[in-house]
């Protein structure tokens, strides 16, 4: 009998994660697609990076944030898929793959510009430490 509850409490469990994470994904997708967007205001893009993401960012690119990401090479595109897991997630978009952490300030983005190198990590034109 225990093990039955035991097995209950999991699967309420994952259906719980799965419901938030869910909810999450309207708010995840508009970060990422204005992150993205090639058009967008350079330092409304630099306002959605994670704060040690941001850190790293200007200090790599030796000059400030707004001047920098204007270099940085953002497809865009429409979001393809959305995967969260607890406080993070990724999104592929038609042409970048971004990821992302949930934050006080809400979702923000930890790397972008990311391309897959198959089993090794992958290589972000912005990412954090």
């Amino acid at each position: 009998m225990r093990g039955r509850w035991l097995l209950a409490g999991a699967g309420a469990l994952a259906v719980l994660l799965t419901g938030c994470a869910s909810a999450s994904e309207p708010d995840v997708s508009k970060v990422a697609t204005a992150f993205a967007d090639p058009s967008g205001d350079p330092q409304a893009r630099c306002g959605l990076l994670a704060p040690a993401t941001l850190a790293s960012f200007q200090s790599d690119s030796s000059a400030a944030c707004a001047d920098a990401i204007a270099d940085v090479p953002l497809q865009g595109g429409e979001v393809s898929s959305v995967e969260i897991w607890g406080g993070n997630a990724q999104v592929r978009l038609g042409g970048d793959t971004l990821f992302l952490t949930r934050t006080d300030a809400g979702w923000r983005v930890t790397a972008a510009g990311c391309e897959s190198r198959g089993e090794a990590p992958y290589d972000c034109e912005v990412d954090g430490p």
